[in-house]
């Protein structure tokens, strides 16, 4: 089966050229470093490396807590960190800067891995959350590089999809079987990963619960705070394409115009190619906004109706901001984002039907108190104005997000404790 796997994904390789050409006209770091997709690189070779593999922004901020360890432990071991996407490798490149490797993984054919491997010569690879390619786990596992699968998640619906065809069922059952240990965020992620075929699963927790929020970042949001005139403030946090506009009409609907002085909307897009967009939009519904990247001063955002979050890495200053945050990627069917920085921050969570992603955090989130699960974004905006209202009820779910957050932490040490000992079979 990964034989036709191989030969499909090598016939549509020209198809997938000219994708990532056409991906290139809306975001231009698609057409750099194109060759590293093919396993051609420029960088230093490296020889015993630990590589990560984190596939786009939100995989590569997890990757913090555990790179950080690692390079504790390992200061003798360099570590190779590459991506899919110029966002994940652009956060990267924020993090950690020159202190490791970035690079692009190979598209999954045998040879462009292994020439990565000839290249950087690596220990271990670490996979962050979801991804399985057959053939990169066929190769690690022929060139003796144990391969593992951290901070494993795989949702009901993802899992269904692997099990419906049999064609794709077997080619997953083939690559798990590959993998050393799958190292899964939940018991639940566990037992989906066992059904599909994986033969050794550690239930070690979600590595998103022990990411500290930047303290520069933290004062600088803070510090908006201060200029901020009798104003509350409602985030809404990496929104994707459909859901601004969702958002929108709804706080025009829920917000009199009166009641919109007191309250400054932020929205955050999730991806910096739509920037432009989200700002005319925010227009277009009849809103004055001023954008993070033009001007944040105390006069500029009292003028304004909403604050456009148009820069990466800030999240934590925006979080440090905000009364309360609405996660998005939860109101279209896109499964949610990261809810757990937002309480780690002791902010009030609200978010909508579709958070498949981060399930098991949500629940919980949840069953604490510390999130409120809607049904759509006109009765998010509703709740978040019931919240503004109520102190004490903000107060308890910022208690009850700061609890669950410290109640859930560890899951990086557990993580560790697996790469070691594939480190030392080695």
């Amino acid at each position: 089966m990964r034989f036709l796997y191989s030969m499909l994904l090598t016939l549509l390789l020209p198809v997938i050229l000219v994708r990532l050409l056409w991906r290139s006209l809306r975001q231009r770091g698609y057409r750099e470093n194109i060759a590293e997709r093919f396993g051609s690189y420029r960088q230093a070779p490296l020889r015993g490396c630990i590589w990560i593999h984190a596939v786009s922004v939100g995989e590569t901020r997890a990757t913090e807590p555990l790179i950080r360890k690692l390079m504790a432990l390992y200061p003798a071991r360099p570590i190779l960190l590459t991506s899919m996407t110029p966002t994940g490798r652009a956060t990267a490149v924020e993090l950690f800067g020159d202190s490791l490797t970035s690079a692009y993984l190979p598209y999954d054919l045998g040879s462009l891995h292994g020439r990565l491997i000839d290249r950087f010569e690596p220990a271990v690879l670490l996979v962050m959350e979801t991804e399985i390619w057959p053939n990169l786990l066929h190769v690690c596992k022929t060139r003796s590089v144990p391969a593992l699968i951290v901070n494993a998640r795989l949702s009901e619906r993802s899992a269904r999809g692997y099990m419906r065809f049999s064609p794709v069922r077997s080619l997953v059952h083939q690559a798990l079987k590959e993998v050393s240990v799958v190292a899964a965020q939940s018991s639940a992620d566990a037992e989906r990963f066992r059904a599909l075929g994986a033969p050794r699963i550690a239930v070690t927790g979600n590595i998103k619960f022990d990411l500290t929020l930047n303290v520069d970042l933290v004062t600088m949001g803070r510090g908006w705070r201060t200029g901020l005139a009798n104003r509350q403030v409602l985030l809404c946090a990496s929104t994707r394409e459909g859901e601004e506009a969702l958002l929108l009409a709804a706080y025009r609907e829920v917000f009199e115009v009166t009641e919109r002085n007191t309250v400054l909307l932020v929205i955050v897009p999730r991806h910096p190619q739509r920037f432009d967009e989200v700002a005319g939009a925010v227009a277009e519904a009849g809103l004055s906004v001023v954008r993070r990247s033009e001007s944040i001063s105390d006069a500029a955002i009292n003028a304004a109706d909403a604050l456009l979050g148009d820069s990466m890495g800030e999240m934590a200053a925006y979080l440090a901001f905000a009364d309360i945050v609405i996660v998005a990627g939860s109101f279209l069917p896109l499964g949610g984002h990261n809810l757990i920085e937002a309480c780690a921050a002791g902010k009030p969570v609200i978010m909508g039907p579709s958070t498949f992603n981060f399930s098991e955090a949500a629940r919980l989130a949840e069953d604490q108190g510390a999130m409120a699960k809607v049904n759509d974004a006109v009765e998010a905006v509703r709740t978040a104005k019931r919240l503004l209202q109520d102190v004490a009820a903000r107060k308890a779910m910022s208690d009850a997000g700061l609890k669950l957050v410290a109640a859930n932490r560890g899951a990086t040490d557990r993580t560790v404790a697996l790469v070691q000992a594939a480190l030392e079979g080695k």
